[in-house]
């Protein structure tokens, strides 16, 4: 492999945890009772036939991708005021934690001379985020979906990020945490590695998996 291509959320970052970004977002103290029942309120309102609605397509376009987001955010009364705030929590580097071994493995998959790149569904750029913590000179190509107006897995995004990077996508792995998002990049003509879900903020991502993959370990 001559390359490497990363998913960004759930794959090299994670948000900060919701009760920490309500409780400041709201900016009162927010009991244990409360906040479990404002985090259930979220969970209930996934299934919202207009948070579903606002989802379809939400990363092609950064109105989409905040109306995606604040639509669920105010879907639950008590935080439908705060709404834009929780949103734009999203887009504050402060917000994100690199996983423990993001940074290490970045390093030493440049060191050996592997080029890397950010493949990610956003509606935000996220060169700020991986500057705030030290990383952003690691990567060579940002292909930000909502710049593209279209979505994983579409193979546009994929030849984009192998065009930048001069790799061809036989020599490339794309790495992530979505099976069909991430994973469908092997229908465009790339090797593809899907970490299993649900890393905590700063933990180890199990991303020397990496390393192995491409043999830099």
């Amino acid at each position: 492999m001559r390359a490497v291509l990363f998913d960004f959320s759930g794959t090299l970052f994670q948000v900060a945890a919701y009760a920490d970004r309500i409780r400041a977002a709201l900016a009162r103290p927010v009991d244990d009772a409360t906040m479990g029942r404002l985090l259930d309120g979220l969970e209930a309102g996934l299934s919202d036939p207009a948070v579903v609605a606002a989802q379809r397509a939400r990363d092609v376009s950064a109105r989409a991708h905040r109306h995606a987001f604040t639509t669920w955010y105010a879907s639950v009364a008590e935080l439908a005021p705060v709404a834009g705030v929780l949103y734009e929590q999203l887009r504050t580097p402060e917000h994100w934690v690199p996983y423990a071994d993001a940074e290490p493995t970045l390093a030493r998959l440049r060191s050996h001379g592997v080029a890397l790149g950010v493949v990610s569904d956003v509606g935000w750029d996220l060169r700020a985020t991986f500057a705030r913590h030290g990383l952003d000179h690691h990567v060579s190509s940002w292909v930000h979906s909502y710049e593209h107006h279209t979505e994983k897995p579409d193979p546009l995004l994929f030849h984009h990020a192998c065009r930048e990077l001069g790799v061809a996508p036989a020599e490339t792995l794309m790495v992530g945490d979505h099976p069909a998002k991430d994973g469908g990049a092997a229908g465009a003509g790339l090797r593809a590695y899907v970490l299993p879900a649900g890393a905590a903020p700063g933990a180890h991502r199990g991303l020397d998996a990496v390393l192995r993959l491409t043999g830099r370990d």
